[in-house]
C-alpha cells in the first residue's frame, strides 16, 4: 500500500530512459579461418579443425588478438589452427545490451542470408554472452560469479543448415538443459 506512492515519486523525480542496444560493425580483411566440417566435431588432422579449436580461435578474433604467432608479441603468440584458409573479407557485428530470445532467433535467420548468392559463406557463427555478474544463469538458477562469470552459448551454422551449439557456464553453476 504505502510503497506505491513512494516508488511513483522516485520514478517521476528520476529520469528513466529506454536504452537501445549498441551496435558496432567491422570488416576483417584477409582473416585466417579454421576449416570446418559440419559432421566432424573432433576434427581430423589435415582435413578439419575441432570445436575446441574453433572456440579458441573465435575468442582471439573477438578480442582482436593477432593470429600470426610473432615472437615479438608480448600479448599472444597464438596462431590459427590447421588446416585454415584465408578469407578475403569477414564481417563482424557486435550488439551490446539486453536482447530478448526472439530477437536472437531473428538474428540467426538474417545471418543465414549469407549462405545465398553472392555471399556464399561456408559457415557463420553467433555468440550470445550473458552478463558476467547476472543474478541468474541457465534454468533460472542462481548464477555463481566466483572467477570469470562464464555464461554463454555459441552457434556455428553451416551452409547445409547443420549446426553446432556450444554452451559454457562457470564451475559453480547448473549445466544448461
Amino acid at each position: 500500500g504505502a510503497e506505491g506512492p513512494t516508488l511513483m515519486s522516485y520514478f517521476s523525480n528520476n529520469q528513466i530512459q529506454a536504452r537501445k542496444p549498441k551496435i558496432t560493425f567491422s570488416t576483417l580483411r584477409d582473416l585466417q579461418c579454421p576449416v570446418l566440417q559440419s559432421n566432424d566435431l573432433q576434427g581430423k588432422p589435415g582435413e578439419s579443425c575441432s570445436t575446441e579449436e574453433l572456440l579458441e580461435w573465435l575468442g582471439a578474433v573477438l578480442n582482436q588478438v593477432s593470429l600470426d604467432n610473432k615472437s615479438s608479441s608480448f600479448l599472444s603468440t597464438y596462431c590459427c589452427p590447421e588446416p585454415n584458409t584465408v578469407v578475403e573479407k569477414a564481417f563482424l557485428c557486435t550488439i551490446t545490451g539486453f536482447i530478448i530470445p526472439e530477437k536472437i532467433i531473428q538474428l540467426l535467420e538474417q545471418l543465414c542470408c549469407y549462405f545465398g548468392e553472392p555471399k556464399l559463406a561456408p559457415w557463420l557463427t553467433l555468440t550470445v554472452h550473458g552478463f558476467a555478474d547476472s543474478p541468474v544463469s541457465w534454468r533460472e538458477n542462481e548464477h555463481g560469479f566466483h572467477k570469470g562469470g562464464e555464461n554463454l552459448y555459441n552457434f556455428v551454422i553451416f551452409r547445409n543448415l547443420d549446426y553446432w551449439l556450444h554452451m559454457a557456464v562457470g564451475a559453480h553453476d547448473d549445466c544448461p538443459p
